[in-house]
């Protein structure tokens, strides 16, 4: 699984290193995005803050104040934003038909972060993927996909 994250988030194109990310990065896009999941139910968790550092420290090989930086300016823009559009839009001048799904993917992983799924964080996962071309059967691939990688059981409630 972490192979996949590595590849997904390493297709992105990073922005020069010694500048302050910005919005129309996509690695702040993407942040913005997995930050917005997870706070979508009202409570950000350690585990699920832990999780992010964790998967874009692995994609982008991040440490420190660099990760501090990209995590902040994921967490700005999503603050800042009105809908999902800036950041989709970004993703899809970024990313291929496969990576889009992979996203798809890395967005359940920040849903299961803390053990549960809640109704809201489903419903940000379906916008997301409407607005980035994923289609339902792909989505709900990737939420079976790891739910089993996570050990969870499967439920009747899949679209």
């Amino acid at each position: 699984m972490l192979e996949r994250l590595k590849s997904f988030l390493g297709s992105l194109q990073e922005g020069p290193r010694t500048a302050e990310p910005s919005a129309d990065d996509p690695r702040v896009a993407a942040t913005a995005l997995m930050v917005h999941v997870i706070d979508a139910d009202g409570v950000r968790d350690d585990v699920e803050r832990k999780r992010l550092r964790e998967v874009l420290s692995e994609a982008y090989d991040l440490t420190g104040r660099e990760l501090d930086r990209v995590v902040e300016a994921g967490e700005e823009a999503e603050r800042e934003a009105v809908d999902f559009y800036a950041f989709t839009s970004v993703l899809n001048r970024a990313l291929d038909d496969e990576a889009k799904i992979e996203f798809i993917a890395i967005l359940w992983e920040m849903v299961y972060a803390d053990g549960e799924l809640h109704e809201l964080e489903d419903n940000v996962v379906w916008r997301v993927a409407e607005l980035i071309g994923v289609s339902q059967r792909d989505r709900v691939m990737m939420r079976q996909r790891v739910r089993g990688e996570r050990g969870l059981p499967a439920t009747g409630d899949d679209d």
